[in-house]
């Protein structure tokens, strides 16, 4: 077999066995879905009308918040299903079967592989999942067209893919499963600090830089045009730029930790 028909099998075989994984201990990352349904349905319902009058400058009406909040959420449910990456690569680390990869022949990047490609296609369920809530409860598109639509899913896509590669990295370098789970605290808290819940330009001024020169901010506003027909701008190639930089720079660090020789 050649190099390139000996990586795909072996990836192919590691995704197999992260999913089988996540399969028989789901509660890391139904919990993990959690916190962005109960966070959908605890702004909605408990400040949606104030919080659509303070938006839109009218009326309180509960469904322009919803519009405005599930883009953001979103992303905040990738942030959050991307921490059971860093524990369960971490547990890899801990426990000693990366050790027991080494020394087997297979393809050394097909661990990481099957990592990242579990955990992609976890967290584009999980953001269907919370999708499916926002609709439930009130969310529509506005004029998007097909087009539209698959830009916004590639995004996220994306975006899932460049936080994944991040998450591997933590857990790599992570000394226990506690610790990867804390150290990927990041990626829920920016979210919290982003356009997710406000518009940038209603928080304090000193405050301001802190929201937008993120990852999140331009991608949640990226997605909210596409969806919502807002303006855009540039936040479309910084919100890429972010996820290619991001991706990359998690790629580096989990191979450079991967082939490090263990102590």
């Amino acid at each position: 077999m050649s190099s390139l028909s000996l990586a795909v099998r072996d990836s192919a075989t590691m995704l197999r066995r992260n999913l089988l994984h996540a399969r028989r201990y789901p509660s890391l990352t139904l919990n993990l879905l959690l916190t962005p349904i109960m966070l959908l349905l605890l702004f909605v319902y408990i400040f949606g009308d104030t919080m659509s009058a303070g938006i839109g400058g009218g009326g309180a009406d509960r469904s322009d918040y919803i519009a405005y909040l599930v883009p953001g959420l979103l992303l905040m449910t990738i942030g959050s299903t991307t921490i059971g990456t860093a524990v369960s690569v971490s547990n890899d680390m801990t426990e000693g079967i990366i050790a027991r990869f080494r020394t087997m022949a297979i393809h050394r990047g097909s661990v990481l592989i099957g990592h990242v490609i579990g955990s992609v296609l976890q967290a584009v369920i999980s953001v269907v999942l919370v999708g499916a809530v926002g609709v439930a409860i009130g969310f529509r598109s506005t004029d998007a067209t097909a087009l539209e639509w698959i830009a916004a899913f590639g995004l996220l896509a994306l975006f899932a893919l460049a936080l994944t590669w991040i998450a591997v990295g933590m857990g790599m370098v992570s000394p226990s499963a506690e610790a990867a789970s804390n150290n990927a605290m990041p990626l829920i808290f920016l979210p919290l600090i982003s356009s997710t819940f406000v518009p940038v330009d209603a928080m304090p001024g000193w405050f301001q830089p802190i929201a937008e020169y993120q990852p999140f901010t331009p991608t949640i506003e990226t997605i909210r045009g596409l969806l919502l027909g807002t303006d855009i701008g540039n936040n479309w190639w910084i919100s890429i730029a972010w996820c290619l930089g991001l991706a990359a720079l998690g790629y580096r660090w989990s191979k450079a930790v991967f082939n490090r020789d263990p102590k």
